[in-house]
């Protein structure tokens, strides 16, 4: 069976990890992350973290992750939900700034 190599990436504020995987040609965005066991990489975190979580290519978000086919070389990254926007967290850097 022919075989792609991609990445899977995953961050926190403090470390991160990019798993590099082989996976059958045409394995969706979602296999590849079932395949690189995140849960067991990254234990202190509940596994709904990777199941939940929106999923992209190089930085675009993709809209079904389930469907869409990688390609070789893709790097599929996982995404935290923000904690606060990014616009008042400007806003209050701004405003510390000023005093």
């Amino acid at each position: 069976m022919a075989e792609i190599a991609v990445e899977v990436a995953f961050a926190l504020p403090e470390r991160q990890g990019v798993i590099s995987l082989r996976v059958p040609l045409g394995a969706t965005a979602s296999e590849a992350v079932a395949l690189a066991d995140l849960p067991g990489r990254f234990p202190d975190l509940p596994p709904e973290t990777f199941t939940s979580a929106d999923l992209g290519i190089f930085g675009k978000r993709l809209r079904e992750p389930s469907s869409h086919r990688l390609r070789a070389g893709d790097r599929v990254e996982l995404y935290r939900p923000l904690i606060i926007d990014p616009k008042a967290a400007r806003r209050v850097r701004a405003s510390a700034e000023n005093r």
